[in-house]
């Protein structure tokens, strides 16, 4: 759990990181584009079966420029003949982007989603193990001790890595004081302590 809690947190940064490197780029190329107002003049459909429109406009110097969007939808965003604003590099026009949300922003929403769903699980599995190994380290300097009788080993169902799941030791104490009966489960074993428990 320890490895994959680091494996999920590491890839989690690196998608993150790739996210606000894509963000920062989008950013500089908005900033420093050309605005101009193209016409959809064919849509190409790829092999995932998505269609991405191919533009005309001109540029500043007043050549006509033709490109394609690198994003496709299905159904298509855009019908042949539509008009839509779109901004280019003044020295490379051929590398221009339609002016929408999606286009322009869509790549680092969706990279930095997918990055915050993998940090999220592991820091959280991470988190988890802290708190669980802070409530441990408390009870053994300031628990008190006390003798139970084994029940039995089970299977923890809840919980499942690779396919096997953890086996549980469980043992009862009544209070001598109140005479209620107190059920205790052991921490998570991934291996069967059945052969060690000899009472």
């Amino acid at each position: 759990m320890k490895v994959i809690a680091y494996v999920f947190t590491l890839v989690g940064i690196g998608i993150l990181v790739g996210a606000f490197s894509l963000y920062r780029n989008t950013s500089s190329f908005v900033a420093e584009a050309s605005r101009s107002e193209g016409t959809v003049v064919d849509l190409v459909e790829s092999r995932s079966n998505t269609y991405r429109p191919t533009i005309h406009f001109i540029n500043q110097e007043g050549k006509k420029v033709e490109f394609t969007s690198s994003v496709g939808t299905n159904p298509p965003s855009y019908s042949k003949g539509q008009k839509v604003e779109i901004l280019y590099p003044p020295t490379e026009p051929q590398n221009a982007k339609i002016d929408d949300f999606f286009s322009l922003w869509g790549g680092s929403v969706i990279l930095g989603g997918i990055g915050g769903v993998f940090f999220t699980i592991g820091t959280g599995i991470i988190l988890v193990g802290v708190l669980k190994n802070r409530k441990d380290e408390y009870l053994k300097k300031n628990g008190v001790p006390i003798e139970t009788k084994f029940q039995s080993v089970e299977i923890n169902t809840s919980l499942s890595v690779n396919g096997k799941h953890p086996f549980v030791v469980l043992t009862q104490w009544q209070n001598p004081s109140t005479l209620e009966l107190h059920i205790f489960q052991s921490n998570n074993l991934w291996f069967d302590p059945s052969d060690y428990i000899k009472s």
